[in-house]
């Protein structure tokens, strides 16, 4: 299901956008490239589709916010928690 909408206020567009306890993703499309920076992080989405109704590819972390899952699965973000960190320093 697609629901697009226009709106004249983009701060109000957001708030609606962001008015809900999910938060797996989010599209909207602008030409405008400022406008789309500041959508972009006013936005709580984990996945969010600026001029791309598909934004996916298996190197990038797949995850959302709020009540949409915790933790991401892909990318460099997906495996870091299956990763030990170890410190070595060789005297020579």
């Amino acid at each position: 299901m697609r629901r697009s909408l226009r709106f004249s206020d983009i701060d109000e567009a957001i708030k609606l956008a962001n008015d809900t306890p999910f938060g797996l993703a989010a599209y909207f499309f602008t030409e405008n490239y400022r406008r789309g920076i500041y959508i972009s992080e006013q936005l709580e989405y984990g996945i969010i589709g600026w001029n791309d109704g598909g934004p996916s590819a298996v190197q990038a972390p797949f995850g959302g916010m709020k009540e949409s899952g915790i933790g991401r699965e892909g990318g460099t973000e997906g495996i870091e928690p299956y990763l030990e960190t170890k410190y070595m320093s060789i005297g020579l």
